[in-house]
């Protein structure tokens, strides 16, 4: 069962970043030295660190608000532009530092390299303590994203503020000083940040005894040990004692762990807001890990890939919210009327798929139909197109549009390739311009040799 989120209300505190992707293809060996040439097509920004524990949260359907440390600089902006209205944000801007960023060069969904910019946020963390007070009376879980960059160097101070009003209080940990988590509620370490702090584990029974002796020690109610293909461990303060769940991992493809942490302590607050037990929120939790890690990047999960009851068809806006969670997939997009849906549009759209990972297919609406077609036209309403549309395996989304070309949805859409069929000249092709210009693909491939209207003058005669 997964609750309703629009109650929970999360308060996320700690070292925010800006993850920028570049992405490009590689066509040749640079002349200078032997390194590869990305000629970059693409440009991203996404949260990361604290701001994406934020953003999986509010993707949800949370109210979220987010405490970080930034410098005073445009990356910060930038960063602020990534939280696209969905997060309540407090950024202490502090003038000399540089705004943590993160710039990772991509070829074909491949990371290349990774160039980090960052200095100067170390002074910030009395400014959070000043604006944690004022934020804390609306949160009824309070999530620390610890990446060690200084916004929660007074870490120990919040925590107690924090239990002294009795909220939760969960923190994903860094480094070797478990100390300073003390009195926290739950704990989401690694194994390996696990292990750097009690030692090598042996087995199961091993793991458990140690992260038992630290729930003491520490005086925390629980911890959630996440284990990669190993699932996760989760051992708890029990009415009678302590008491452990080992939870299998969830993950059908594992292309990319970054920023899985942060899913991770994300969903877990939010499923304790929402009203969820500790045990009900990790597994959830760990469903979560296992469709994040699927993705290219930092990401994170919408209710509908949770619940499994994904619909296809959908406006532009919900499109684009849609497609969030399928960053870093390589996007097809076609579009056509589909009036008379025949074995030569199957045809097209299961050899559009096949160059990509996600098909979109914009639907002319009713008007547009008409327009291009005459007044006899559509056969089939723009319901039924859709409908129709929807129920092939190898299409993702259907989207309407009402203008006479789809060239505004290209652009919002931005796809990687762009596909039509055989009887467009390549030059005749809407969006082909903007699609070549951002380093996409534009596709034609072969005509079938059928069409709607053939079809409907077989029928008249």
């Amino acid at each position: 069962m997964i609750p309703s989120f629009s109650k929970a209300r999360l308060l996320v505190v700690g070292d925010v970043m800006l993850d920028r992707y570049w992405s490009g293809a590689v066509t040749r060996i640079s002349p200078e030295a032997p390194v590869p040439v990305v000629q970059v097509g693409n440009v991203e920004d996404r949260p990361g660190g604290a701001a994406n524990v934020a953003m999986n949260a509010a993707m949800l359907g949370a109210d979220v608000s987010l405490l970080g440390v930034t410098g005073d600089d445009e990356e910060s902006h930038d960063l602020a532009r990534t939280l696209n209205g969905r997060v309540q944000y407090v950024f202490e801007r502090i003038q000399g530092a540089r705004t943590t960023t993160k710039l990772r060069v991509l070829n074909h969904r491949q990371q290349m390299m990774r160039l980090d910019f960052e200095a100067g946020l170390t002074g910030g963390s009395d400014s959070i303590d000043r604006c944690f007070t004022g934020l804390l009376d609306d949160a009824e879980v309070v999530v620390l994203s610890d990446y060690g960059k200084g916004a929660l160097n007074n870490i120990g101070s919040l925590i107690d503020a924090a239990r002294l009003r009795c909220k939760e209080v969960l923190v994903d940990p860094k480094g070797r000083d478990f100390d300073k988590y003390a009195g926290a509620t739950v704990l989401t370490p690694n194994l390996q940040e696990f292990e750097a702090i009690v030692g090598k584990c042996r087995n199961d029974d091993d793991l458990v005894a140690r992260a038992e002796s630290l729930l003491y020690e520490l005086s925390i109610n629980a911890l959630l040990i996440t284990r990669g293909e190993h699932g996760m461990t989760l051992v708890r303060v029990h009415d009678d004692g302590v008491v452990h769940v080992h939870i299998p991992s969830d993950a059908k493809e594992v292309f990319d762990v970054t920023g899985a942490g942060d899913t991770v302590i994300a969903v877990l607050g939010a499923a304790l807001a929402a009203g969820m037990t500790i045990e009900q929120a990790a597994r959830l939790s760990n469903r979560a890990a296992g469709i994040v890690v699927g993705k290219v990047g930092t990401s994170y999960v919408t209710m509908e890939e949770l619940t499994g009851e994904k619909s296809k068809i959908m406006d532009a806006k919900r499109l684009m919210q849609s497609l969030d969670s399928v960053r870093g997939s390589r996007l097809v997009m076609t579009n056509g009327c589909f009036d008379l849906l025949h074995a030569g549009h199957i045809e097209y759209l299961e050899k559009a798929k096949k160059l990509g990972d996600c098909l979109i297919v914009a639907i002319n609406d009713d008007a547009s139909v008409r327009r291009l077609k005459g007044e006899r036209r559509p056969l089939n309403c723009l319901a039924d197109r859709m409908r129709v549309l929807a129920a092939l395996e190898c299409v993702d989304y259907v989207v309407p549009f009402s203008e006479d070309t789809p060239e505004r949805l290209i652009q919002m859409v931005s796809p990687d390739v762009l596909v039509k069929g055989g009887d467009y000249k390549n030059k005749a092709i809407v969006g082909r311009e903007f699609i070549e210009r951002i380093g996409g693909k534009v596709v034609v491939l072969p005509h079938t040799g059928q069409s709607t209207t053939d079809i409907v003058n077989r029928v008249a005669h």
